[in-house]
C-alpha cells in the first residue's frame, strides 16, 4: 500500500507538469488547427536557456522559468509570423505543408543547439534536488512513510500557479475572449472584428510560452541533451489526443492520467515500460476514447 501511494503522489506530480506541455499544444491545436511537432525541441531550447542562466549567471531554475517563458513567447511570436502564416497561406498539393514545416523547424532547433552545446548531456545540479520531505517530520508514527520531493513539488505547484493564470487569463480577459472565439468559430470572430491572425500569432507564442515553462520546470530533475524534444513532443502530442483536441480542462486532466499511468507502470514493470505505457494509452484513446476526455465532459455538461 506504501508503494502504491508513493506512487500515485509521484505520478499526479508528473502528470502537473505534463498538463503543462500538453496545454500548449492544445491551445496551439485549437486556435490554429494545426499540429506543432516542434513543441518539444521548443521545451528543449528552454532547458537550455534555464541551463544557461544557471551555469554562468546562477539564477536558480524556479526563477529562471520567467525568463525562458517570456524568451519562448517571443520565439513562438517569430516562428508563427516569418514562417508558419505564410505557409499556411499557400495554396499547396500537401495541406500537411505545416506539419511538415514544424517537423523541420524541430530539427534545425535541435541542430543549431548540437552546434553550440555539442550532444554531452548536462544538467543543473541545485541544492535542493534530493531533498524531501517526509511525512514523519508532520506525523509521529504515521502508518505509511511517504515522501515529496522538493524539486518536483515546487515545480507541480509553479505549474498550478501558470495554469491557473492561464484561464483566468482566456477567461476574464478581452484579449483570452478573443482567442477563444477565434478556436471556436474563426469566421464568426472576424465578422465581430477579431484580429484572427493577431489571435494566432498570440496563441503560437503563449503555447511555446507554456512549454518553456515546462522545460525550465524539468530541468532539476532531468538530464539535458539536444535529442530530447521528440520525447516531449510525443507526451505532448498522447496528451492532446488523450484530453481531446483543442480541450484545455481535457489536456489537464489528460496529463495527470498519462503521469499516474506512467509512474505505475515504472514502478510495478520497470522504468523501460513507462514509454510503451505511454503508446498503449495513445492507442487506447484513439480506439475507445476518439473524442478524448473532452467528449465525456461535453457529454456531462449536454446531459
Amino acid at each position: 500500500m506504501e508503494l502504491f501511494l508513493q506512487t500515485l503522489i509521484a505520478g499526479i506530480l508528473l502528470g502537473g507538469l505534463y498538463a503543462l506541455i500538453g496545454i500548449g499544444m492544445t491551445l496551439i491545436m485549437g486556435v490554429m488547427k494545426i499540429i506543432n511537432l516542434a513543441h518539444g525541441e521548443l521545451m528543449m531550447v528552454a532547458m537550455y536557456i534555464t541551463y544557461v542562466l544557471f551555469t554562468y549567471f546562477k539564477l536558480d531554475p524556479y526563477i529562471s522559468v520567467f525568463v525562458s517563458a517570456s524568451l519562448l513567447f517571443f520565439l513562438g511570436v517569430f516562428l508563427q509570423k516569418f514562417l508558419i502564416t505564410p505557409v499556411l497561406k499557400v495554396d499547396s498539393i500537401l495541406p500537411e505543408n505545416q506539419v511538415i514545416l514544424t517537423v523541420g523547424i524541430g530539427m534545425v532547433l535541435s541542430s543549431i543547439v548540437t552546434i553550440i552545446f555539442k550532444s554531452d548531456y548536462r544538467s543543473t545540479p541545485v541544492d535542493y534536488a534530493t531533498k524531501a520531505l517526509y511525512l514523519s517530520d508532520f506525523w509521529k508514527n504515521p502508518p505509511f512513510e511517504l515522501s515529496l520531493s522538493y524539486s518536483w513539488s515546487f515545480s507541480f505547484l509553479i505549474a498550478l500557479f501558470i495554469t491557473i493564470l492561464l484561464w483566468y487569463f482566456l477567461t476574464r480577459t478581452d484579449i483570452g475572449k478573443s482567442i477563444r472565439a477565434t478556436s471556436q468559430d474563426k469566421d464568426a470572430a472576424l465578422l465581430m472584428g477579431v484580429n484572427v491572425e493577431r489571435m494566432h500569432m498570440l496563441s503560437f507564442g503563449i503555447g511555446s510560452a507554456l512549454v518553456g515553462a515546462a522545460g525550465a520546470l524539468f530541468i532539476p530533475m532531468h538530464y539535458l541533451y539536444p535529442a530530447l524534444g521528440g520525447q516531449f513532443t510525443l507526451i505532448a502530442f498522447v496528451i492532446t489526443i488523450l484530453g481531446g483536441l483543442g480541450s484545455t480542462i481535457g489536456a489537464i486532466i489528460g496529463g495527470v492520467v498519462l503521469g499516474i499511468f506512467e509512474s505505475m507502470t515504472a514502478s510495478y514493470l520497470g522504468m523501460g515500460w513507462a514509454p510503451v505505457g505511454r503508446f498503449i494509452i495513445f492507442v487506447a484513446a484513439l480506439i475507445f476514447l476518439p473524442g478524448g476526455i473532452a467528449s465525456i465532459l461535453k457529454k456531462k455538461r449536454l446531459g
